[in-house]
């Protein structure tokens, strides 16, 4: 009889109670006894949602106060040697330091996890790093479990994936050399689990769908050799893509079962069961961890019954991955068009589909009614007339490659937009959004419950437009941004515009620490009815003499951040949000705008893991880009941004999309990004962002012209600008105002002395 698990669960609570919990924290309004009872409560009420749903074990070790990577790392004891504090008594107040940064230290460097839009604190990890042990937080968390009489399957990152994503700062050095180490480490741990009566653990390894070198790959058996004979079964887990390559390398490890991808990856079923021992446990991630669709459950129980026949309970069903990439639960939605509601599951109604095609596989009556309740969703969904749109799809069919190019080249639109724009060296922006004040939110929310007249909420939220564009001026920064403030997000801000996508009250999923997003959902055709945000832009230039720059998301991230459609090809739905875009930025340039942004941070994280899927994605991926921007003057200037992604192994895509300037996240790094633009002789504007947007940390000027001056050995600094690493939606006005202000101040600083040494440069040569 298969068993059924799942890798994890969203733990931000299906309220958002850890995140108000944490911010509350941060704020000092509450200590850490009540942050420490919210986690507790929280994990207590998701084991018993996962037993409720008749699943064979709760997964025990998924949750974390900010971030898996950071819990494995202090849970090891490798903390980052700079803060200096003591392994084995972290405090939750320590804890978070390490995530956002003190008077003293920056924060860890965050970065995306894998293909997804989670972003995970990277280990800092060098010669003198021990993995002595650090705190017992993982182990209280078994325990509560035990206690309340769960069937516990701890799970945790293995150790060939947290070293691989890890960093070290030490030029050369070769992070394997800890293995050693780490494995020692690894063992007492399952000591322990042992000792507590642990059957299974499992290990996530999810780097084994890379394209791995061999000295990592050869590592897998050194790592599982020893880890396999633990006393501790091991469930060796992968996800997001194949690993069916590494199958005979993977059955040959004295490990007790593998978890795989078949969402991701469904043509792998038949390598692992070729090569996996029969008395080996073949976990199916058939049900998608990623997102929002109901599944076909009669197709993927027919599909599973020869597996059943052959492995009995050693099969087990489960989600590709661990269910925190999708919101808590249908149940908090009234709102939801009851059709579309119907075509959906999130991560609770995920258990029951679990559930459900495990009973099919045992007793198929059994299993009959809910059966047909999935076919009855799935036939509505394909028949309904919301989904596809004629004109749509008739424009799509009509793009043309010229559409995807500029009028001239780079470095004729540079000389054109020098001589129109008229800015200074270094000149300095920010990314586009600025503080969202409770006064913002307040008036936001009262305009969705129908409390405030749309006039009034317009009016409003123009107040605190000229009041962001006041303030902006009197931080003398060069190019303005209306900030953003009418904006709760910014992809469900724009696809609320856009007709093809819905909505959810509560469809919250954690982004990092306590940010979380609330994906829209493209169901259908995506067009656009009418502009979009010229109105806003057009209000905000009219407040000052500064150039104001519109923003606007582009179509990569609308379609990467939001739960897309699985009825047609992503490159397809793609190219319809391209077109969106395209009409939008036109209506921007008719109406005076003379820069406009299009954002673009999903841009990497859309990349396949494996390299040979990579040129398809880059060239839909950056098609859509060109075409959204294609069709302007030379004389207006396209700006896109990225930031938390590992940029450097795509360069010659991100300088096809051919931005006139392009804004990335660098501080976290010490402008280590940057090296690769450098290297690969990036051959357009960029502006490195010179402060952490995330951390309440303001740098000083000279920490921030110290960035500038290593910024300008890599690129010239005529084509260098002056920014932020992202938005500055989620902090308070105070440090924005101080950390804008040194930065305004670097910007000025650096530019006298690049124009005096070009001065002295001229006498000395004449």
């Amino acid at each position: 009889m298969a068993r059924t698990h799942i890798s994890g669960f969203p733990r931000i609570g299906a309220q958002r109670e850890l995140k108000f919990a944490q911010e509350s924290f941060w704020r000092g309004e509450s200590d850490d006894a009540y942050l420490r009872d919210v986690g507790k409560a929280l994990r207590a009420r998701h084991w018993a949602l996962q037993r409720d749903a008749k699943l064979d074990f709760v997964a025990v070790g998924d949750f974390a106060w900010y971030d898996p990577m950071l819990n494995l790392t202090a849970l090891l004891g490798a903390l980052p040697e700079r803060f200096g504090f003591e392994p084995a008594t972290l405090s939750l107040a320590q804890y978070h330091e390490l995530a956002r940064g003190n008077k003293a230290q920056p924060a860890m460097e965050m970065t995306k996890w894998f293909d997804t839009n989670y972003h995970y604190l990277v280990p800092e990890l060098g010669p003198d790093t021990t993995f002595n042990g650090g705190v017992d937080w993982f182990f209280d968390e078994v325990d509560e479990a035990l206690a309340l009489d769960f069937a516990v399957k701890p799970a945790l990152i293995g150790p060939i994936t947290y070293l691989w994503l890890s960093k070290s700062r030490v030029a050369g050095f070769d992070r394997l050399s800890l293995l050693p180490g780490l494995v020692i480490r690894y063992i007492r741990i399952l000591d322990q689990l042992k000792a507590r009566g642990i059957e299974w653990v499992q290990l996530d390894e999810p780097a084994l769908c890379l394209d791995l070198e061999p000295d990592w790959l050869e590592a897998f058996a050194a790592v599982y050799n020893v880890l396999g004979d633990g006393g501790v079964k091991v469930l060796l887990a992968t996800y997001f893509d194949t690993a069916a390559d590494h199958a005979p390398l993977v059955a040959g490890l004295p490990v007790h079962g593998v978890h795989i991808d078949l969402v991701r990856a469904p043509q792998q079923l038949d390598a692992w069961r070729s090569a996996l021992p029969a008395d080996k446990v073949l976990s199916v991630g058939v049900i998608d961890g990623r997102n929002v669709w109901r599944a076909d459950l009669g197709e993927i129980a027919a599909s599973l019954e020869s597996v059943d026949a052959e492995r009995g309970d050693r099969l087990w069903i489960a989600p590709s991955c661990s269910l925190a990439h999708v919101p808590v639960t249908l149940a908090s939605e009234k709102k939801l068009d009851a059709e579309l509601r119907s075509w959906l599951a999130f991560a609770t109604e995920k258990l029951d589909e679990i559930g459900t095609l495990a009973l099919a596989l045992r007793d198929p009556a059994a299993a009959e009614p809910a059966l047909a309740a999935a076919d009855a969703a799935l036939d509505s969904r394909r028949s309904s007339g919301g989904v596809f749109n004629v004109l749509v799809q008739r424009r799509v069919a009509t793009i043309t490659d010229a559409m995807a190019d500029r009028k001239s080249p780079f470095a004729d639109r540079s000389r054109v937009q020098r001589h129109a724009l008229k800015l200074p060296l270094l000149p300095t922006t920010t990314i586009g959004s600025f503080p969202q004040t409770p006064a913002i939110r307040q008036a936001r929310a009262a305009y969705r419950r129908g409390e405030l007249r749309a006039l009034d909420y317009l009016e409003r939220m123009r107040a605190e437009t000229a009041s962001v564009v006041r303030k902006q001026e009197e931080l003398g920064l060069d190019v303005l941004v209306h900030g953003e403030v009418e904006r709760n997000d910014m992809v469900e801000h724009f696809a609320d515009k856009l007709w093809g996508y819905a909505f959810t009250e509560s469809g919250w999923v954690q982004n990092y620490g306590s940010q979380c997003v609330k994906p829209p959902i493209i169901y259908g055709d995506v067009y656009r009815p009418e502009p979009m945000i010229v109105d806003n832009a057009c209000h905000a230039q009219s407040l000052t003499d500064r150039l104001v720059k519109g923003v606007l998301t582009g179509p990569v991230t609308l379609l990467e951040w939001s739960f897309v459609r699985d009825d047609q090809p992503r490159s397809t739905t793609a190219l319809q949000l391209a077109l969106v875009i395209r009409d939008e930025v036109m209506d921007l340039e008719k109406a005076g705008i003379r820069i406009i942004q299009i954002d673009e941070p999903a841009f990497r994280e859309g990349l396949p893991l494996r390299q040979a899927d990579w040129p398809a994605y880059l060239d839909w991926a950056t098609r859509a880009f060109r075409i959204a921007a294609g069709g302007v003057s030379d004389a207006t200037q396209i700006h896109t941004h990225m930031c938390y992604s590992e940029f450097n192994d795509i360069l010659p895509s991100i300088a096809a999309l051919d931005a006139d300037v392009i804004t990335i996240e660098t501080s976290r790094s010490s402008m280590e990004l940057l090296d690769g633009f450098g290297e690969f002789a990036y051959p357009n504007g960029i502006g490195p962002g010179v402060y952490d947007t995330h951390s309440s940390r303001v740098p000083s000027v000279e920490a921030m012209q110290r960035l500038l001056e290593r910024a300008c050995e890599v690129i010239p600094a005529e084509r260098l600008w002056v920014n932020p690493d992202c938005g500055l939606k989620t902090r308070g006005w105070p440090e924005t105002e101080a950390a804008l202000t040194n930065m305004v101040q670097a910007a000025k600083a650096l530019r006298q002395k690049l124009v005096a040494s070009e001065v002295t440069s001229d006498l000395t040569n004449n």
